[in-house]
């Protein structure tokens, strides 16, 4: 309640203080949004407030899913009618005890038909497991075959196995894993004789050009700064206070392909494709934002019905090129951004359902009266934000290098 008092913009700050902010930003994202493409999307459709600059969050990869062999074991004679292989795996935690698995480089004989080699996990600890053929017997026992076939072999998970009478199975276990970024305080001063009039009227915010270009250059500076940043902590040396610093999502990005400028043709991008949509149990469409060197390579494609480049398409205020190829469709865009930091060959493809914008401190205006003040005389405008962006799902998303 206002108690019969006018409405003033500091009331509506704190009465509602998601007013202001939503209708600054409404408008922000309307400046040059193909500038800034992560700012862009981030900020209209997956931002959380926090309250702590620096913000701790939880990202899982899916369990892998397959291993190689590295040694391998098998039993002198039949345990109840069967031979038992002790493997041991380049990776742990892959399998469990009940698991069944493929191995699709092995094939036996089972009766007239030739297949490869399924295994039933008898026991798993660790880096090793104990496993018994299900579709290679002789003579009513089940065979495995020499431990040297077992070389080096690829191993793939499928189903479980249980019993009639089991109530239980192995907990399946894909832990998060904690990693943490920090807030950076973005800002920017614009001064103008005018500028008091105009942030009066705050709600019904306008840019004249002055302005524009300062928020312009605002965004495409957090946004390099969301790409290719450092984290990290000082402490000013002339100030004796804190910095933070926010870590790029180039650097979070869990997996990576390194493409050839010279030989790069059709079938590399649908091998690049492959790569971005499967076992990365993310979206079926992606963001892919590359620097103009990338952007050429694929302009120069040729395409076919399995590769197609449709007509562009408008997703969170930016014209995107559509390529769909048959593993997923990428939403292809220019960064300029990339060039200037030295990335011109290179790119990302980003997942947009699961990279976050974290926002301590929203988008917002200080009015500074440095007339009275005696800095100047002028009156400025200070637009200020602290915030950081993350992928939470590391392994949805892909740095492309270009060599």
């Amino acid at each position: 309640m206002l108690n019969n008092k006018p409405l003033t913009t500091t009331d509506t700050r704190e009465l509602s203080p998601e007013l202001l902010r939503n209708e600054i930003d409404q408008r922000v994202v309307k400046i040059r949004p193909m500038a800034t493409p992560i700012d862009q999307i981030t900020r209209m459709a997956a931002s959380r407030s926090v309250n702590n600059m620096q913000v701790d969050f939880y990202s899982v990869d899916s369990k892998p899913a397959s291993a190689s062999v590295k040694t391998a074991t098998i039993s002198d004679a039949p345990v109840n009618g069967h031979y038992v292989g002790e493997l041991t795996l380049n990776k742990a935690g892959v399998f469990q005890a009940t698991d069944t698995a493929i191995f699709p480089g092995i094939t036996v004989n089972n009766g007239s038909q030739k297949m490869n080699l399924i295994v039933y996990v008898l026991s798993a600890e660790m880096d090793s497991i104990k496993v018994i053929a299900i579709n290679n017997t002789v003579d009513g026992v089940s065979v495995l075959p020499d431990a040297s076939s077992f070389s080096k072999a690829k191993i793939i998970r499928m189903g479980r196995a249980a019993t009639e009478l089991d109530v239980q199975t192995p907990q399946f276990e894909a832990l998060p894993q904690k990693e943490n970024n920090l807030c950076q305080i973005f800002k920017t001063q614009i001064e103008q004789s005018t500028i008091q009039r105009m942030a009066d009227k705050e709600v019904n915010w306008t840019f004249n050009d002055q302005e524009e270009v300062a928020i312009t250059d605002m965004r495409m500076s957090m946004e390099k700064s969301f790409l290719f940043g450092h984290r990290a902590r000082i402490m000013a040396p002339d100030k004796n206070e804190e910095i933070l610093f926010t870590g790029g999502i180039w650097w979070q990005a869990g997996n990576e392909e390194i493409l050839s400028t010279d030989t790069f043709k059709e079938t590399d991008m649908v091998d690049l494709c492959r790569k971005a949509f499967t076992d990365s149990c993310g979206s079926s469409k992606k963001i892919l934002i590359g620097g103009s060197g990338l952007i050429r390579l694929l302009h120069n494609m040729e395409y076919s019905r399995i590769l197609t480049a449709t007509q562009a398409v408008t997703k969170w205020g930016i014209d995107f090129t559509e390529y769909v190829t048959k593993f997923g469709t990428l939403y292809i865009i220019m960064s300029e951004l990339f060039d200037q930091c030295g990335h011109a060959n290179d790119g990302m493809i980003i997942d947009p359902e699961y990279i976050t914008k974290y926002i301590h401190t929203p988008l917002h205006i200080d009015r500074l009266d440095l007339r009275t003040s005696g800095v100047r005389n002028t009156e400025a405008v200070v637009v200020t934000e602290a915030s950081c962006v993350v992928l939470r799902h590391p392994g949805a998303h892909m740095r492309i290098i270009c060599k």
